[in-house]
């Protein structure tokens, strides 16, 4: 036993022999890695009776190439980038496990030029003083929306946060029981109401709240009154939903704010071009309300962030909190959300400059003829073990916008040839375990992949060949 062991390679040994790797991971992690292996074949010899040690089987293992081989496919694996590009073809197109909205190549390329040096993120180069890094987007908001000030943060959950803490904090909130959303990650809007803490208070019924019930609700502790735009639900049936302009006038006769949290942030009207309308910003705020938060990464099209627009005296407050430096965002975000805005300027080109809308205004015509071009490459790559057909579908907009809307869109179907359950999340597992992920979505026993969201079917057709290796 002790000879066995005396013929594995010491650790100097093998670092002596690892330039090439250690030039590339650094010497601590190669040494660690090593470390790790020889007492992992410290315990295989352990393990292996004396009979058999003599065995070319049992030394076949111990040589400083066989430990050099298998440390380097660790350590490739374990630095090997974990947030990687996928191929959506899930049929939801604002997916938040995915990254929800794809940006422009204008906001990329921003993006990069800021990232590679300085910039004036909070310099006022007029002045040579400190600026303000709302001040690159704020105009822009502006112009847009109609609003006399703007403000950002990194995610429409924490404009929602800081708006209530800044204008309400110890005291109480209206918010109707049809509107006590949750949003993703199991989040509440009572539960984020408690956190800025403010009092909810709760009015009207689950499918119906009136005036009245705010009304009755109003009393000297009442901070403002608040509505909740339900994108990610819809109560249907026998409902009713006081208007942002009953609440923003109710609020207005009883001297309190009026704050609305659209969250899908649409700043134009979808209906031009053939989607169902979704509330925008600027009809809430013509609407009267005081301040409107909603997401930047939605149906806006851009980066992660949350925006707050609305009355120059409500922002101020806002901007003033404490908290917003917690909650203030980059100078990527910044770039990027720049960019995009800019593309709002002219709406009319909107649809060809915004992955997002790009997506959503696609011709049924388009993604059919892509399925079927589709249909032999997948065919020919999966005939031993799978049937694929073309079939029609319908893709959902996601990430809580317009739930019940969805769109015509045509998928490629695979029906594995073995209907067990595992044969078919099997292969869905060797889909994304494609150099550039695949993800689809497990319907009655076939895969779907919606192409809607597809870019390059060249891309998807050069990966097939590594499918089934």
């Amino acid at each position: 036993m002790t000879a066995a062991f005396s013929k594995l390679p010491s650790v100097d040994k093998l670092l002596l022999a690892s330039a090439d790797l250690i030039s590339v991971y650094g010497r601590t992690e190669v040494k660690l890695c090593f470390q790790k292996a020889l007492t992992e074949r410290r315990t295989s010899v352990a393990n292996i009776k004396t009979a058999d040690l003599n065995t070319d089987e049992a030394n076949a293992d111990k040589t400083i190439e066989a430990i050099k081989h298998d440390v380097t496919q660790i350590l490739h694996v374990e630095n090997a980038a974990k947030l990687v590009p996928v191929i959506n073809l899930t049929g939801t197109v604002l997916h938040t496990n995915l990254g929800r909205a794809e940006l422009p190549e204008v906001a990329i390329k921003a993006i990069q030029q800021v990232a590679m040096g300085f910039s004036n993120l909070e310099y006022d180069l007029e002045t040579g003083r400190r600026g303000d890094r709302d001040s690159h987007v704020e105009d822009l908001l502006r112009k847009i929306t109609g609003a006399e000030a703007a403000t950002v943060v990194n995610n429409n959950a924490a404009a929602v946060l800081l708006t209530l803490n800044s204008l309400a904090a110890g005291k109480q909130v209206p918010v109707s029981r049809g509107e006590l959303v949750e949003i993703g990650g199991s989040f509440r809007i009572p539960e984020v109401m408690q956190r800025a803490g403010c009092e909810l208070v709760e009015v009207g019924a689950t499918n119906r709240t009136h005036l009245k019930d705010f009304e009755q609700a109003i009393n000297p502790q009442t901070a403002l009154l608040m509505k909740v735009h339900t994108s990610n639900y819809e109560i249907l049936g026998f409902t009713q939903a006081v208007s942002d302009k009953d609440i923003a006038t109710l609020a207005k006769q009883n001297h309190i704010a009026s704050v609305s949290d659209l969250g899908s942030g649409t700043l134009v009207d979808l209906s031009k071009w053939g989607l169902p309308y979704e509330t925008t910003v600027t009809d809430t705020l013509k609407a009267g309300i005081d301040v409107v938060t909603f997401s930047g990464d939605k149906l806006l099209g851009g980066p992660q962030c949350g925006i707050i627009v609305g009355s120059s005296a409500l922002i101020k407050q806002i901007k003033g909190n404490p908290m917003k430096r917690a909650l203030r965002v980059d100078k990527m975000t910044i770039a990027a959300l720049y960019e995009v805005l800019k593309l709002y300027l002219d709406p009319d080109t909107l649809c060809e400059n915004i992955p997002t809308l790009r997506y959503l205004t696609k011709p049924l015509a388009e993604i059919r003829q892509m399925a079927e071009g589709l249909v032999e490459p997948f065919k020919h790559c999966l005939a031993d073990i799978a049937e694929v057909t073309t079939c029609p579908c319908e893709s959902q907009i996601g990430s809580g916008s317009l739930p019940i809307d969805l769109l015509a869109s045509y998928s490629l179907k695979i029906t594995p040839l073995n209907p067990s359950d595992s044969s078919l999340t099997n292969l869905l597992a060797r889909f994304r375990k494609l150099p550039t992920p695949v993800i689809g979505r497990l319907k009655d026993g076939s895969i779907y992949f919606d192409l809607r969201t597809l870019k390059d079917p060249q891309q998807l057709i050069d990966q097939l060949d590594k499918l089934l290796k």
